[in-house]
């Protein structure tokens, strides 16, 4: 049987993906052909780093096996995500997605929602796929793009790993702050949905 929060969690995802406005945070930012610039990407912006911490801190919470698998379906289907893009394949509400993911991943950890694993691979394997894509639509198809994906991927295992490492250093005495976290990570996806942030 599925929990209330579990519940409450999933139709706040599904509501704020269909009601989130697009955005615009990937097109046109900057250099897009090196390994720095893109290592460099996620670091600059809110909805980036709140959504990967928050994976780590999700994991964390989980702990067992999905402390990595997680961290790892989410640069796996990111870089799947990005080939896509690349090649030009159209994605729907990719903008949107983006925005719901730095919501949904937030209010899993604020909630401490606790899924079996698989289930929180095919959650975070969703909106990994958006964010591959957005960044994979920029980038040329050559040499200088497969460097910035690659600098993008490094970035986000190490963003990961933050949030894998806070979760895991707070501990069962600390998850009421591990989870407050998660609650300011909802927050920014609530304030970049109504252009607040």
């Amino acid at each position: 049987m599925i929990s209330a929060s579990t519940k409450r969690s999933t139709l706040a995802a599904i509501l704020l993906l269909a009601a989130a406005m697009p955005a615009e945070a990937h097109v046109g930012a900057g250099a897009i052909s090196s390994f720095a610039a893109g290592f460099g990407h996620p670091l600059s912006g809110l909805d980036h780093m709140t959504v990967m911490i928050a994976v780590g801190l999700w994991a964390a919470l989980k702990g067992g096996k999905a402390v990595w698998v997680w961290p790892l379906a989410f640069l796996g289907v990111m870089l799947v995500g990005a080939a896509l893009g690349m090649l030009h394949v159209p994605l729907p509400f990719v903008e949107p997605g983006i925005l719901a993911s730095v919501v949904a991943l937030g209010l899993l950890v604020a909630l401490a929602v606790d899924l079996p694993v698989s289930a929180g691979v095919a959650f975070i394997g969703v909106f990994a796929l958006f964010h591959g894509h957005a960044h994979g639509t920029e980038v040329p198809e050559n040499a200088g793009g497969l460097e910035y994906m690659a600098g993008f991927a490094a970035a986000t295992a190490l963003l990961h790993g933050l949030g894998i490492a806070a979760g895991l250093r707070l501990g069962l005495r600390f998850r009421s702050m591990a989870r407050a976290a998660g609650a300011a990570c909802a927050a920014v996806g609530v304030g970049l949905a109504f252009g607040v942030l």
